[in-house]
């Protein structure tokens, strides 16, 4: 077999239609030993010579799409000094397009004995763990072009590959759980009939089921276990591992976009799936584990800020660069739209602290690729101070976890609410308005894959977590949920009624705030996890998204979501660019405020009010007319007026239509009625007339401009 030199960039096996170039760092490393794996169990080893700034390369001709591969890294195995080398490990690269097969788990993907952890375990682990693959690059990507939608133009939809595709009536079963399936026209029609413009997947980088979870007859269902920051989850691919999973997801995306619905990925650049030190040897830690990750004062150790075992080294300049060439690579060769980084305060832990200005913040800022997708991060880790929500940069948009519990608390009926929901209901200005950024940089969410659906979160005060095999201990034990009578199942219909309208209260809320809507699939038709708030493991019926037939509650449900989601859409002065004045706008010719608060008896609301503990209704004044911000081309945006009617007490409660503001209107959205409010149907009320809202209920009144 010929060998050339080859050259040190790009890192990774490179394909260029006669050979592939191979590339590894790796500064710990005394010999390198490329892989090249055959069908039948043995491997063609090569040694890797030239090595240019600890970049070890070759370029080996013939070497087509579709072989596996792996390195064997000769080195010092010396934990005490931070250093694990170990040539008996079949190492993955970590700049691999695609991944082959899953880790059997046993002592032999680790670098000790079970009985003796000090002692360096030399068994071979290749029959044993995941390959890495030479991939095609080429591909037919047409006319694709990103769909480029505003954040104000945004519904995101969360949604897991697997949960979301796994049992839908209309796919064909080989699609079920796949990229294929996502791309199915069943799947794209409801998402638009929906009104989603964002699909937000959960991890689809290649990662591993935990050795722990496997004994135990469960899998890491939801995937935060990366291990390959290049290649799309093997698992997801209806026809094959090695490299067909690329161009199934790349052909997912190219339909997606077709129908305008944007792919945004759930990133763990955070920590790997090796654990801590005594986890598997499978990639990084064989190639040069001080270089990759952040250990303590004694090397053998792991600093972890994530709970996961491991926290990458985020000052390492290799590991900036790997997560800089991870984020382009799925702009540029996969054409993703935006990324959501998980326990993304952990990104900026430099040394220990959470610093807004660390290193991955400035590459990002000024990375000419990567600036200019949407940029989403969830602002909390473990580890100490790592609550960051609205402390990221300008360029951010942040999970909003104050609006989630806000919303949650208004409705479930905390006292001293009030105050702190309308702050979140225009945006959260408190959080994000002393940076220079605006209402569109709070990602609005009720729920999401982690805590209890929607269903759940109105039918249960506890996690019932049980499956899980941890004797209900993991998981949130504060939800901020009530059951509205009962935990559980029921058969009593008042108790059902109620949950649904709950249900509905919480939907409109969400989509009559500022900022950015995003819905956790299956919410729409309430599926369910029975009470399960943790199902990171369960790759099965209680994650899996139960698809209703038509006339269902679910089904019901679903029509209601659809009419707020168009709602929002049609209507400007719900996707505010700009936070309110609370006074006129200049130039608009409108003597009123731009926003006003009302108690129920239609006077304004006062400091005194505002404090009140046992206050829990209000209604908002929305001026359409009063739009600061202008339109694409310069242009001044006009809308129609909306009141917001809010009564979460246990008690009907007459409302008055304020005086001043406004003669006529119409009741466009009524969270009390089983069913949405068609468009044009909805009773006429006049300026002072008086409306019953029923208990936890929630009325929008629309006034034209």
């Amino acid at each position: 077999m010929q060998v050339w030199p080859g050259e040190a960039y790009p890192l990774g096996a490179t394909y260029d239609g006669a050979g592939t170039n191979f590339a590894l760092f790796t500064e710990a490393a005394h010999r390198v030993e490329l892989c090249l794996l055959h069908d039948d169990g043995s491997e063609t080893a090569i040694e890797l010579r030239e090595s240019d700034a600890f970049v070890r390369h070759a370029y080996v001709p013939g070497v087509m799409p579709g072989q596996r591969y792996g390195y064997r890294v000769h080195g010092p195995y010396a934990p005490e000094r931070g250093l694990r080398c170990n040539s008996a490990k079949l190492l993955l690269d970590p700049y691999a397009k695609a991944i082959s097969g899953s880790v059997r788990w046993g002592e032999e993907v680790y670098g000790y004995h079970f009985d003796d952890p000090d002692r360096r375990n030399d068994l071979d682990s290749a029959p044993h763990t995941m390959t890495s693959v030479v991939v095609n690059p080429y591909f037919d990507w047409g006319d694709d072009r990103p769909p480029r939608h505003g954040y104000h133009e945004t519904v995101i939809y969360e949604a897991h590959v697997k949960g979301l595709t796994m049992r839908h009536p209309g796919l064909p079963e080989e699609l079920r759980g796949t990229y294929a399936g996502l791309a199915h026209p069943v799947i794209i029609e409801h998402l638009v009939e929906l009104g989603v413009t964002a699909l937000e997947l959960m991890p689809v980088h290649q990662f591993v089921n935990d050795h722990r979870l496997v004994d135990m007859g469960l899998n890491n269902y939801w995937g935060y276990n990366t291990i390959g920051f290049f290649a799309p989850h093997n698992a997801y691919a209806s026809w094959g591992d090695r490299g067909q999973q690329v161009l199934e997801f790349k052909s997912a995306v190219r339909a997606l976009h077709e129908a305008g619905i944007e792919v945004i990925l759930d990133v763990v650049y955070n920590h790997t799936a090796e654990g801590n030190h005594l986890g598997p040897t499978l990639s990084f830690k064989g190639i040069d584990n001080p270089s990759y990750y952040r250990l303590t004062d004694d090397p053998r150790y792991y600093m972890d800020t994530t709970g996961t075992g491991n926290s990458l080294l985020m000052r390492s300049p290799h590991v900036l660069q790997l997560i800089m060439d991870s984020l382009r690579y799925w702009v540029t060769e996969m054409h993703v739209d935006g990324f959501r980084f998980d326990l993304a305060a952990t990104l900026a832990r430099q040394f220990h602290e959470v610093d807004r200005l660390s290193a991955f913040f400035d590459l990002i800022q000024q990375d000419p690729v990567v600036s200019q997708v949407k940029l989403i991060a969830e602002p909390w880790d473990v580890g100490e101070g790592g609550y960051q929500v609205g402390n990221f940069p300008p360029l951010w948009t942040e999970w909003n976890g104050k609006y989630r519990d806000t919303v949650r608390d208004l409705w479930r009926g905390e006292p001293r609410t009030l105050a702190e929901f309308a702050s979140r209901l225009t945006g959260s200005s408190d959080l994000y308005q002393d940076d220079g950024r605006r209402p569109l940089a709070s990602i609005n969410f009720v729920t999401c894959h982690d805590g209890f659906t929607l269903h759940d979160l109105v039918a249960y005060n506890e996690k019932h977590n049980e499956a899980n095999g941890e004797d209900n201990r993991d998981g949130e034990s504060h939800n901020r949920s009530w059951n509205c009578g009962v935990e559980g199942d029921t058969d009593d219909p008042a108790v059902l009624e109620l949950r649904l309208r709950q249900m509905r209260n919480f939907f409109a809320t969400l989509m009559l705030s500022q900022g950015v809507p995003m819905i956790s699939h299956g919410d729409e038709f309430a599926r369910t996890q029975h009470g399960n708030n943790n199902a990171y493991c369960q790759d099965n019926e209680i994650s899996w998204v139960d698809w209703p037939d038509p006339g269902e509650d679910g089904g019901e449900l679903l029509e209601f979501v659809r009419a707020v989601v168009a709602l929002r859409k049609e209507h400007p002065v719900f996707r505010r660019r700009r936070f309110f004045h609370g006074r006129p706008v200049e130039g608009t010719h409108d003597e009123l405020s731009d926003i006003a608060w009302f108690r129920p008896d239609g006077r304004e609301m006062t400091q005194r009010d505002w404090e009140s503990a046992h206050v829990s209704a209000l209604a908002v004044f929305l001026n359409g007319n009063a739009i600061s911000e202008p339109g694409p081309r310069g242009e001044r945006i006009v809308d129609d007026s909306f009141l917001l009617m809010f009564n979460a007490s246990p008690e009907p409660l007459d409302f008055v239509v304020p005086v001043n503001h406004g003669r006529q209107w119409q009741v466009v959205v009524d969270t009390s009625r089983a069913d949405a409010v068609p468009p044009g149907t909805g009773p006429k009320v006049q300026a002072g007339d008086r409306l019953t809202l029923p208990d936890r209920s929630l009325t929008v009144l629309q006034r034209p401009a």
